[in-house]
């Protein structure tokens, strides 16, 4: 390799090759080996702007099914029952038209891409796709579908990983993508309020050209809506630095079973009044009430942003490179993210996209984000000489710019996209204690041998939040068998979470009891029954199957 010389860093902490053209893997299209420019939304897994071809891109299209085939029904694949809802009838279509005219959408090519998740595991029979624009006619859709004892699946961007925004069998698609506007933004505060249906990559947009960010970046941000990121509590890569959407959601408009509408759409930091009723709606997938906007504080646009990428021997040199970053780095530390050898060969070989570094075990990506690029360069030379002197480091290269920022980014964002291209994908997203992170990845390696394609493991390190993917050329029960429940019994050993940001869904609705005691699920069924007495909001979902 030769020697780059980065602008304010020593020449010998790193050796650079360069990113931005990688080789083609023989055989390879453009697609899959071409570093792509700006993107105003790019799709699932696109590089912080970048573009990139991605199964979300493809979603949206009516002749999806002509090239791939088409999914399974949700209700053929999976022991569950439909609830005694009423079926939709041509007066019922006549009365949401009274409603919303022109936006009730009938047409089984139209509903097609509404009724299949993206990972194209699940599939509804949804007949009826309504699109809202304002609060009130969601209230009128759900007053009269409490009415009639018809149920209703919320739908965002629809990019979610449990099979909780799209229906089982026949419920309604009540769709918040043409509830996209901003209301409000504070240019002192930083507080945005906006619609449930803003994608958060435009709102990201939206608050930069104003010198603050959103507090939550995803892989998806291209396709994503905000409501969406809040019902399901989305945690992301920002979530080191600034929290949960627990902490920065300072209020919430949701419309109830019954149509009735709760507005506690504040903008104060504090507000020590009564219980705090928009944490019932964080992290519930639409089963309480239907979220139809947000207010939401962003934090200041940071005047410097780095990247790091760097090759690690040995996963417990991962863990004291993040240990030392933390000490080293401290309030300038932004992300800590991991991933193992095979996603980067996954990465690379279905995506076409170079490692920038030779080849290791594991790779971490370290971002600082701060006010002063010349406190930032001092700190981060500092914590470079150190790791890389003291081994835990073998191999490293340094983006400052956004070019080279977002390639790096990209190899992490587009994990995902490559194991979509790699056969049928199991995925597991797990809280776990940092030191045992990767041991689950390791004893499903040994456990399952021949029977999968590939065991991954990668994440975000500073939460103690591993994605586990495990991979074959087509579903099988067998596999499914080995992996489930040992996977989640094996978490709970460790006093784990089995769901650490992508939420229970339908496929996690009856692994809850593995991270919360009966009584938690008691109260849990309690408060549904309250707030959705008929039960009529996304059945079927989050919490489990009544005996």
């Amino acid at each position: 390799m030769v020697p780059h010389l980065v602008p304010r860093w020593p020449a010998w902490l790193f050796r650079w090759r360069t990113a931005c053209t990688p080789p083609c893997t023989p055989g390879a299209s453009m697609q899959q080996r071409t570093w792509a420019g700006a993107s105003r939304t790019p799709g699932l897994g696109s590089p912080r702007g970048a573009v990139g071809t991605s199964p979300l891109d493809r979603r949206g299209s009516s002749s999806t099914s002509s090239r791939a085939p088409e999914v399974m029904l949700t209700q053929e694949r999976y022991p569950v029952q439909r609830l005694p809802f009423s079926t939709v009838a041509e007066e019922d279509l006549a009365a949401f038209e009274r409603i919303i005219p022109g936006r009730v959408i009938t047409d089984p090519e139209e509903l097609e891409a509404s009724n299949v998740d993206w990972l194209r595991t699940v599939r509804g029979c949804s007949k009826v796709l309504l699109r809202p624009r304002t609060t009130e006619e969601v209230s009128h859709i759900l007053r009269y579908c409490h009415e009639r004892n018809l149920a209703v699946n919320p739908q965002g961007g629809n990019t979610g990983m449990v099979g909780g925004s799209v229906p089982v069998f026949d419920e309604i698609i009540l769709s918040t993508a043409l509830m996209n506007q901003v209301i409000s933004f504070h240019s002192v505060s930083g507080i945005l309020v906006c619609q449930a249906g803003c994608i958060l990559e435009e709102l990201s947009q939206y608050v930069e050209e104003r010198d603050f960010i959103m507090p939550l970046d995803l892989g998806a941000k291209g396709s994503c809506h905000i409501g969406g990121n809040v019902a399901t509590n989305a945690g992301g890569l920002r979530f080191l630095r600034y929290g949960s959407l627990r902490g920065t959601v300072l209020g919430l408009e949701v419309v109830l079973a019954d149509g009735s509408v709760l507005n506690c759409l504040t903008s104060l930091r504090k507000d020590n009044t009564g219980y705090d009723l928009k944490q019932l709606f964080i992290g519930s997938e639409g089963t309480l009430g239907v979220i139809t906007a947000v207010s939401i504080f962003c934090p200041p646009k940071p005047r410097a942003v780095n990247v790091a990428f760097l090759g690690c021997p040995g996963f417990a040199e991962v863990l004291q490179t993040f240990s030392t970053c933390k000490g080293m780095l401290g309030e300038i530390l932004s992300a800590f993210e991991f991933m193992d050898a095979e996603c980067m060969q996954l990465v690379g070989h279905h995506l076409g996209l170079a490692s920038p570094v030779q080849e290791s075990p594991f790779y971490v990506l370290i971002e600082t984000s701060g006010s002063r690029a010349g406190h930032d360069a001092e700190k981060l030379t500092s914590f470079l000489e150190q790791v890389l002197g003291s081994g835990l480091v073998t191999d490293g290269t340094l983006a400052t710019d956004q070019r080279r920022i977002k390639m790096l980014w990209a190899l992490r964002e587009r994990i995902t996209e490559a194991l979509s291209r790699d056969g049928c994908v199991y995925k597991y997203d797990v809280s776990l204690p940092v030191e045992r992170l990767y041991d689950l990845v390791s004893d499903l390696r040994a456990r399952l041998g021949p029977q999968a394609k590939h065991v991954v493991g990668y994440g975000h390190l500073g939460d103690g939040n591993l994605h586990l993917n495990v991979t074959a050329e087509a579903f099988s029960a067998s596999l499914l068998g080995a992996l489930e429940p040992y996977v989640y019994e094996w978490t709970a050993g460790q006093r784990g979470s089995v769901s650490a940001e992508h939420g229970l869904g339908f496929k996690k609705r009856d692994v809850l009891s593995y991270s919360k005691p009966p009584a938690a699920l008691q109260l849990m069924q309690q408060l549904k029954a309250l707030l959705d007495p008929k039960g009529i909001l996304n059945p079927y979902k989050t919490l489990p199957a009544r005996a």
